[in-house]
């Protein structure tokens, strides 16, 4: 597999936010969304086996292991590296656009799945089939940017039923585009259950964009 970097440190997204966890971030994306903070993972990374991953990880003490990308699903041992996951009685979670097919990610695994709003300039891109797919444990996340964006999410939301469908509806804000306060207000008055997400990483370490 490609491994763009593997890195100790706390999950600052979804409903597993503020636990220490491994992450795995791999190389490649299909994708290039207008505000991508992680376009270092588009290319560079080294290959690794299996193994020699599962070497990297295993000197953390966390038990819980997020494979993100890029975009994870682009490479076919992703499958592999999850069951060795599992064995080893790691909680495993998987951070993917919407727009690669899941109907073969392992029911263990905890999806964390991010459909493109308009702003995103990628919204041609989601594959809806996928909601078929998701599970109670799962999680589906939306990255909002303006007002349009957060209208086409809701209406996702209420079309899909996602909101009885899923562990987690989040709404997070494009950083230091959306104002916190502006998207409280839409979620206050949205109807239905939907989750604030705040990037943490980006509230405890600003200064840094990787291995966070």
């Amino acid at each position: 597999m490609r491994i763009n970097e593997i890195f100790y440190s706390i999950q600052g997204e979804s409903t597993f936010a503020g636990l220490p966890c491994v992450f795995i971030r791999l190389t490649g994306c299909n994708l290039r969304c207008s505000y991508c903070d992680t376009e270092y993972a588009f290319n560079e990374g080294k290959e690794m086996s299996i193994p020699e991953i599962i070497q990297a990880i295993e000197v953390f003490p966390a038990r819980t292991a997020l494979v993100t990308g890029g975009e994870p699903m682009l490479q076919k041992s992703v499958h592999e590296l999850f069951r060795n996951l599992l064995e080893r009685n790691y909680t495993v979670l998987l951070e993917t656009g919407g727009q690669m097919p899941l109907s073969d990610v392992d029911p263990r695994v905890h999806k964390i799945m991010d459909f493109k709003c308009p702003s995103s300039g990628m919204e041609a891109h989601n594959d809806f089939e996928n909601v078929r797919c998701l599970t109670p444990d799962d999680e589906l996340k939306f990255v909002i940017g303006d007002r349009r964006d957060f209208e086409w999410a809701c209406d996702i939301v209420r079309r899909y039923e996602l909101a009885s469908r899923v562990r987690a509806v989040l709404f997070s804000p494009v950083f230091n585009k959306l104002a916190y306060p502006d998207l409280a207000n839409w979620v206050l008055n949205c109807g239905f259950p939907a989750r604030i997400q705040i990037q943490l990483q980006k509230i405890i370490w600003p200064d840094m964009q990787r291995g966070v």
